[in-house]
């Protein structure tokens, strides 16, 4: 196991299932999970999850008197109350992934969001074990785990339901409410309460006058409209949670079943959803144990638990529940069960690509403090991106932005940088807007979290140093996760110094231009995406820059090029980023796309060329994102 988890109190799991030493292993130190409930043993609690998509812990339980929630409120008078839980991504996909097999999806190769990864077949998805052990697994019904789940699940389907288990069979179930999405939030007032404020009483309406803003938002009737709009969705989902509830009290299984709450990451809004702060990774946990399971957790009901608690812990605890053993290549601990691990003294979050955007960002996060560590500082927080730029909420903060009217916090929006560390005291600054990592009465701490971030980054095997396309071509005949653990095919003791010089500065430019020669194909990349960062400062390097377009490997050509085109040395370089855009691997082509979109105007020429990217990408998984940085470089040539 890591240094950064947690031992298992084995003690604890022989005294809750009356068990005797022989044939136990602590959890985690085993290959292959067998089930620990003896053959006639029936008394295994079923387990319930009812997840939703795209919200923060803004529930009236939680505290918040702007939202409607009575039946979730209910839930945590009877149950536990998890007030730091955090998602390990601020994306749907990647924190999936994590959830179903208790590993991070940096380790995975799952970390981009709308990829398509292979697993090794020791890497399983928590289910498996549970139906090896005699449970029922059924899903209604969303996956996007970013690699296929073939046996997963008895049934996975929009009628899947734990009614259509065998008699007496235990289940885990998942139901999966999609009625918070940020989708829902768009379109006309009279679309709206047609299809969905018209399902609530007048009383449930939230009155935009009244909505809650957080500091980073402007106050005008766009903003508290969609933040209104979006406690209704809350109290619609809670609503569909009361429905399931009364349908396992219907069929006398309230009193044998665990029920779990909980959203897959933070609201869909802008500096919610896709960024490292509470408002992305922080989601809100109920857990309702009945009485006869209350030895397997250490709180009685109505408990609100500080404990921190991550999504990369949740399938060793639905095992520790079910008592099947935790197999060992998972990274997370149990809290709750027989396999009760330590607190938690830290919890990790990945930022990576999102649709047809590159970022990298991580961040670990105490009780107390945020640490971020931001990898491409020379990129937007906020980067222009079509999925999101379609919403009524960011077409106004564009707007805003553009007319100079966003002031203070709210400026997040208009900033074309971001800074390299981050830290935040989240006790007196719970928004994360006074960044402390320049303040040297923080020093001892910043270099605590950073010490703890780069630990954590080195012992999970973090793929997210090889640009995407690099780790497919890596992992060719293998996957991500087995080059990840090999040395001789990620080294990334070598690659992570090249990747921390971007946003540095000019002194580190004659150390960039001599890694561009490395063997090492992403330290060569990183070394281009640094001086790509140096804007004019790099005019030095062009030379350089220049002998790198014919670089073997993909990203390290297409960033030289990029860096060569915004220093206005376009020629040679807009051709090797249209010789890309040929290539038939689709995240060698999103890239090329990527990368033209990013250069503005000059990219003019290539509209038709990535038009017809787009075209051979048709049906792949990222031919949408194509056409997204289709349409980018066109308004870009017609602004």
């Amino acid at each position: 196991m890591s240094m950064i988890e947690s031992k298992v109190d084995r003690r604890f799991l022989l005294k809750t299932l009356g068990l005797g030493a022989v044939g136990l292993t602590t959890a985690g130190c085993v290959s292959t999970p067998r089930r620990l409930w003896p053959e006639a043993f029936e008394d295994r609690p079923n387990i319930l999850w009812i997840t939703c998509e795209d919200i923060s812990p803004h529930l009236g339980c939680y505290g918040d008197a702007y939202a409607i929630t009575p039946n979730l409120d209910r839930l945590a008078a009877q149950g536990l109350l998890y007030k730091q839980a955090f998602a390990t991504a601020p994306v749907c996909a990647p924190a999936r992934s994590c959830l179903i097999t208790g590993m991070y999806a940096t380790s995975i190769g799952t970390q981009h969001l709308r990829s398509q990864v292979t697993l090794p077949v020791q890497i399983k998805c928590f289910t498996e074990y549970l139906r090896d052990a005699g449970y029922y697994c059924c899903n209604n019904y969303k996956q996007d785990y970013n690699f296929t789940a073939k046996t997963a699940w008895d049934e996975s389907s929009k009628t899947a339901h734990w009614r259509n288990r065998k008699p007496a069979q235990p289940f885990f179930s998942v139901f999966n409410i999609v009625t918070t999405h940020q989708s829902q939030i768009e379109g006309s007032d009279e679309r709206f309460f047609a299809k969905y404020s018209s399902n609530l009483k007048r009383e449930e309406r939230h009155d935009p006058a009244a909505a809650p803003l957080p500091p980073y938002y402007p106050d005008t009737p766009v903003v508290r409209q969609t933040m209104a709009r979006y406690y209704d969705l809350i109290t619609l989902m809670d609503k569909e949670v009361g429905h399931l509830l009364q349908q396992l009290d219907e069929d006398g299984l309230a009193n044998d079943t665990i029920v779990f709450f909980f959203s897959d990451h933070g609201f869909g809004l802008p500096r919610f959803k896709r960024t490292l702060y509470d408002s992305g990774l922080r989601v809100p946990l109920i857990i309702r144990f009945p009485a006869k399971y209350q030895h397997l957790v250490p709180f009685g009901p109505g408990n609100k638990i500080d404990d921190l608690v991550s999504f990369v812990d949740f399938a060793p605890t639905v095992l520790s529940l079910a008592a099947v053993q935790v197999p060992r290549h998972m990274q997370g601990q149990a809290f709750l069960g027989g396999r009760l691990a330590k607190p938690r003294q830290y919890i990790f979050g990945a930022s990576s690509r999102v649709d047809e955007v590159y970022e990298l960002s991580r961040c670990v996060r105490d009780r107390r403090y945020k640490y971020i560590r931001n990898y491409m500082p020379h990129l937007p927080y906020a980067q222009i991106s079509a999925w999101p730029g379609q919403a009524l909420i960011m077409k106004e903060l564009r707007r805003l932005a553009a007319e100079g009217k966003l002031t203070g916090a709210q400026q997040f929006f208009a900033k074309q940088t971001k800074p390299i560390e981050e830290l935040y005291d989240t006790r007196t600054d719970p928004h994360e807007i006074n960044n402390l990592a320049g303040s040297s009465q923080y020093g001892q701490i910043l270099e605590q979290m950073r010490r703890v971030s780069r630990r954590w980054v080195a012992d999970t095997h973090d793929l997210g140093f090889l640009p995407e396309a690099e780790m497919h071509i890596r992992a060719e005949g293998t996957t991500p996760y087995q080059i990840a653990i090999d040395p001789r095919k990620y080294n990334q003791q070598r690659i992570l110094p090249a990747a921390e010089l971007v946003g540095k500065g000019s002194e580190g430019l004659l150390k960039m231009v001599r890694l561009l020669s490395d063997a090492d194909s992403a330290v060569r990349y990183w070394a281009a995406v640094a001086l790509g960062a140096l804007g004019p400062k790099a005019e030095l390097a062009t030379d350089v820059l220049h002998k790198v377009l014919a670089d073997p490997q993909p990203n390290v050509r297409f960033a030289a090029a990029g860096a060569l085109c915004r220093l206005n040395h376009c020629e040679d370089a807009l051709g090797v980023l249209l010789e890309g855009l040929q290539d038939d691997r689709p995240w060698v082509m999103l890239y090329a796309a990527r990368e033209l979109q990013n250069i503005g105007d000059k990219a003019c020429p290539a509209v038709e060329d990535i038009a017809r990217a787009e075209r051979r990408g048709a049906g792949r998984l990222y031919g949408m994102f194509i056409r997204w940085a289709r349409e980018g470089t066109l308004r870009n040539c017609q602004s």
